[in-house]
């Protein structure tokens, strides 16, 4: 055995010493040196980095204050809304763009500005990605705080001295900004002779020309924001985009869709999400619309639980029950109405005053109505739809609901990895029926934009509900009978996109507007921003709106006052940049410190002092 290990080390020595002493050079020389393969992970860890802090933004910003007051849903799974929603508490103090983003894309920069003229040029498009790479996470920031730190950010360690007290850029600079660097962006994304990234570049495989419609989108969402300020300036930035040679977002493939890694299934905490709108669900239901069935969940009630309540003698929820067809001994035949799926999706009324009117028992009392017991077994059934949760995470499994003492048919092993959708096509083509409707010179029409728009939108949640492993997508396998399994299923029917745009809801003949921005506000919902940006824009859900109403906030019979930005934190001048953040604050006329909903409400952000109050409608 001696004998062997020796002749091992000898063979391990002549190896060694036979190797190009160059070699080794290179393996012990400088990192920023080996330029190639840093910028290629170093840019794959930027990209990695545009979506932080997912838990706290949809826990808190998204579940507790944005969603509920854009009337998506509630603030809580149990049903019904409190006062307590219109009052900040935590929320997510989104610094991982200055922790993580910001410091990574000035390094890129800053190693490929320290090569040569010959290889800076090669790394045009590698540099120009870092822009929309921060661009889009400082967007999402300004829209809930409006004036922040960006063109001084991250230069500490470039700048003798240290800056260490960056100033602010108000929301109207961060606009021209970041359109100044985002066209600068498009040239360089599409020059010839690039530096191959491959697929380091996790989102296109290296594709710079798809980073370029990328940035076009990025110059929509400002202009979106810029509509009720500068609308001649926003029209003009969309009629940019629609005539760029760089092309603009317009198929599935230029979809942004973001997956951190193999592993990446989202935070592993419940998030907490709320039950779904009544005007919202029923509105999509009535239209047939197929993101209803990727937005929220479905509700508990099958065939075979229908059949549990009949044999308990239990009365079914009345919004249930209508659509029951019984037999002629009295049990469960099949469905009236729309049929599965459409049956299956019910929401709620968002007001805190709706929780105390007796006859909505049926939505918040759940608990107690909906509990069934059959031969000393009992469970308790949800009949109304929550938001879905596998939108923002996968790692968690699923039991269907089944009768008490029933079969156990559960989904242990649905843990794909996660798939964020950044940015779409579906949202290029709202928007540029937005601007056609507004009077943007671009070709095509705003139907033609708005089909396209719906349509893309309705694709990429399917294939969303598709990779985060919705429960129902193929089957509903509760069901014994093989017709009412198939028609359970929640994947998307080719007819139903061919249907929905038949609806009136749909024809932007008549209130083209607010149809339009319906349409932003149902394919936001899915994302993790946009959101509530497109509600204080376009004062849709609109009161009293023959389309789709807005459900009035009322607290002890009173209009509730709605916030319109997020709380910002009183400055201490023990911090060492306290004059330019109360110097910032004081400028956009803020008082800081409060969560009271009416300070929120009127000291709004520049993009937002001209924008419709909540329920007013589209300014035309």
């Amino acid at each position: 055995m001696k004998k062997t290990i020796n002749i091992f080390l000898i063979l391990l020595l002549v190896f060694v010493s036979a190797c190009d002493k160059d070699s080794f050079a290179e393996l012990n020389s400088d990192p920023s040196a080996l330029s190639d393969p840093d910028l290629r992970f170093s840019m794959t860890k930027a990209v990695e980095q545009m979506y932080g802090d997912d838990y706290l933004i949809w826990f808190y910003d998204n579940f507790d204050y944005a969603y509920p007051w854009s009337q998506v849903a509630t603030a809580t799974g149990s049903g019904a809304n409190s006062e307590a929603i219109f009052e900040m508490g935590p929320v997510a103090d989104r610094l991982y763009i200055y922790r993580e983003v910001i410091p990574n894309t000035r390094d890129i920069r800053a190693q490929i500005e320290a090569l040569s003229e010959e290889e800076q040029q090669a790394r045009r498009a590698l540099k120009a990605m870092t822009y929309p790479v921060q661009i889009f996470p400082s967007m999402l920031y300004s829209d809930l705080y409006g004036s922040m730190i960006y063109t001084q950010a991250g230069l500490a360690p470039y700048t003798s001295p240290p800056l260490f007290n960056p100033e602010f850029d108000t929301q109207e600079e961060l606009y021209t900004i970041w359109l100044e660097e985002l066209d600068m962006a498009i040239e360089d994304l599409s020059a010839s002779n690039q530096f191959e990234i491959g697929d380091n570049d996790v989102i296109y495989g290296g594709d710079y020309a798809k980073w370029a419609k990328f940035c076009n989108l990025l110059k929509l969402k400002i202009a979106a924001r810029l509509i009720n300020t500068d609308r001649a300036k926003a029209l003009a930035i969309a009629e940019e985009v629609a005539n760029s040679p760089a092309g603009y977002m317009d198929n599935l493939s230029d979809d942004f869709i973001y997956q951190r890694d193999i592993n990446y299934r989202g935070t592993g905490n419940p998030m907490g999400a709320g039950a779904g709108s009544i005007e919202l669900i029923d509105f999509m239901v009535a239209n047939k619309d197929p993101r209803v069935k990727v937005l929220f969940d479905k509700n508990s009630f099958n065939g075979e639980v229908i059949q549990a309540f009949i044999d308990a003698g239990q009365d079914l929820p009345p919004y249930v029950e209508q659509y029951v067809i019984l037999d002629a001994d009295g049990n469960f035949e099949g469905w009236s109405g729309p049929g599965e799926p459409w049956v299956r999706y019910f929401g709620v009324p968002l007001s805190p005053d709706a929780a105390f009117i007796g006859a909505n028992d049926v939505y918040f009392n759940q608990g107690i109505n909906n509990r069934v017991n059959l031969d000393g077994a009992e469970k308790t059934y949800t009949s109304t739809s929550n938001f879905a949760e596998r939108i923002t995470r996968t790692g968690y499994g699923f039991t269907y609901p089944t009768k008490p003492n029933g079969r156990v048919l559960q989904r242990n092993d649905n843990f794909p990895p996660l798939k964020v959708i950044l940015g779409s096509s579906a949202e290029t083509n709202l928007y540029l029926a937005e601007f056609k409707l507004l009077g943007a010179n671009i070709p095509g029409d705003a139907q033609d934009y708005l089909n396209r728009g719906v349509e893309f939108s309705a694709r990429v949640l399917d294939m969303l509900a598709e990779n985060n492993g919705f429960p129902y997508y193929d089957e509903d396998p509760v069901y014994m009978d093989a017709a009412l399994a198939e028609a359970g299923a929640t994947k998307l029917r080719d007819e139903e996109i061919v249907n929905l745009l038949l609806q009136p809801a749909y024809d932007l003949s008549t209130d083209g507007l607010e149809k339009v921005y319906i349409q932003q506000y149902i394919n936001f919902a899915a994302m993790p921003g946009d959101l509530w940006t497109t509600v204080r824009r376009s004062g849709i859900p609109k009161t009293a709106s023959t389309i789709l109403p807005r459900d009035p906030f009322l607290t002890g019979g009173s209009s509730a006052t709605v916030p319109r930005r997020f709380t910002v934190r009183t400055p201490t001048e023990d911090n060492s940049n306290y004059n330019n953040y109360n110097n910032a604050y004081m400028e956009q006329g803020f008082t800081t410190g409060s969560n009271d909903p009416q300070v929120l409400n009127t000291e709004r952000l520049w993009f937002d002092k001209q924008n419709p109050n909540y329920g007013a409608g589209p300014k035309q």
